[in-house]
């Protein structure tokens, strides 16, 4: 008998533990927490209750083993290159400010000032920059990655490729110049550096990569106002950071060679929006030792103007409209007289206009195809080749397509005029 009440009295406390329990669901929405194992209820207890979804599984993992070394070394690849770019390229970059006096009279006027960059070019104490940052300076003081400051002055300019030669007169130890690479064979998607003076902040480093290669910038050569200025071929574009500060700073490869001259943005702010462009190398090897030497650089002239593609314009997209006997070319819209294409023979389009999507088209014009067997698409890729391969006084054979007939004619180039 006192068996059996003791039974009932064990399974009435039962009961009252699971209506506590319960109760305790009802009104805290969970279970109390499970007793330590061993404080006087059985080990089983600590098996009956679960932990809600995610509790306690960062206290139940095991703390990571650090990564093995090769996996951090590739990861950091990336920055080593860069780092190991910037410490052997900062040195030759400089900060370039200039004044320039303005107003009536003398240098007694107002004075603007601006700033730029640029980089030892030679141990002679050459710089190159962009002309855009010199041109009109009647002061220029170049500050050198150490802080060391020295005056400058011209020593060529040349707006067609906006490029400039200034030298300063220091030792050879404040004197580290680039090392020249190639822009022959760049490519789009290729990694590029850009180092400079953003609005004044010393040796900035941005990275990125070329967008598109054999773009066109105007240039700031207009040797007639009523005329559109000649077009500076070849030109690199970017997405690596450029902003007001940076003109004149080198672009340059993973190698850190010089590929570039970081020279201009598009945007409608004033700050870079993504889209920036450099002069490439191939146009600063063949111009600086011209600047040195002379202080200008000699164009070839042909002559002659022709349609810009951009906006549908190129003879492609006019061929079948105007119903021309080849898709690729030059339309030669007019040749100024007395000019080399002129003495050669060219012929420029008729008088009678045609309108297409709103623009003056003149018709019959030669079409030029190639110029000494190199086939040509555009204006920009003809002036392209004078420029890159050709200098004044030079003779080349142009392909014409003249009606139906294919005329080969040799033209005697010129220099562009002052």
């Amino acid at each position: 008998m006192k068996r059996r009440w003791v039974l009932l009295l064990l399974a009435g406390a039962g009961v009252f533990a699971l209506g506590m329990a319960v109760a305790a669901v009802l009104l805290t929405g969970s279970l109390p927490m499970a007793p330590r194992a061993g404080a006087g209820l059985p080990r089983l207890m600590a098996h009956q209750v679960e932990l809600p979804a995610g509790a306690g599984i960062a206290e139940l993992q095991p703390t990571p083993s650090p990564l093995p070394p090769e996996v951090v070394a590739a990861s950091e690849a990336e920055y080593l290159l860069l780092r190991n770019i910037y410490h052997r390229v900062s040195p030759s970059v400089v900060n370039i400010d200039v004044a320039i006096a303005f107003g009536e009279g003398t240098t007694s006027g107002p004075v603007d000032f601006a700033s730029g960059s640029g980089f030892v070019y030679d141990l002679a104490g050459h710089i190159l920059t962009n002309s855009h940052v010199v041109r009109d300076a009647d002061r220029i003081l170049v500050t050198f990655r150490d802080g060391y400051v020295a005056e400058a002055r011209v020593v060529g300019l040349d707006d067609f490729s906006d490029l400039a030669v200034i030298r300063v007169d220091v030792t050879a130890a404040h004197l580290v110049p680039v090392e020249m690479g190639s822009s022959d064979d760049l490519y789009v998607g290729q990694r590029v550096v850009a180092i400079g003076n953003p609005f004044g902040l010393a040796s900035s480093l941005t990275t990125g990569v070329i967008s598109a290669l054999g773009r066109t910038l105007p240039s700031a050569e207009l040797i007639d106002p009523t005329r559109q200025p000649f077009q500076n071929p070849s030109i690199i574009q970017v997405d690596a950071e450029i902003n007001p500060g940076n003109s004149g700073g080198p672009l340059l490869d993973s190698y850190g060679r010089v590929i570039g001259v970081n020279t201009a943005i598009r945007t409608r702010t004033g700050q870079f929006q993504g889209v920036g462009f450099a002069v490439p190398a191939s146009t600063i090897t063949r111009i600086a030792p011209e600047l040195i030497e002379k202080g200008r650089m000699d164009y070839s002239w042909l002559g002659i103007s022709s349609l810009s593609p951009e906006g549908g314009f190129s003879l492609t997209a006019l061929a079948e409209t105007l119903n021309l006997p080849v898709t690729s070319g030059v339309l030669i819209q007019t040749i100024t007289p007395g000019s080399p294409a002129d003495m050669a023979g060219l012929q420029g389009g008729f008088d009678n206009n045609t309108r297409v999507r709103g623009t003056d088209v003149l018709v019959g014009g030669d079409i030029i195809v190639a110029i000494d067997g190199v086939f040509v698409d555009s204006m920009d890729e003809l002036v392209g080749y004078l420029v890159v391969n050709t200098r004044p006084g030079d003779e080349v054979k142009l392909t014409v397509v003249r009606g139906d007939r294919t005329l080969e004619i040799p033209v005697l180039l010129g220099s562009r005029p002052d």
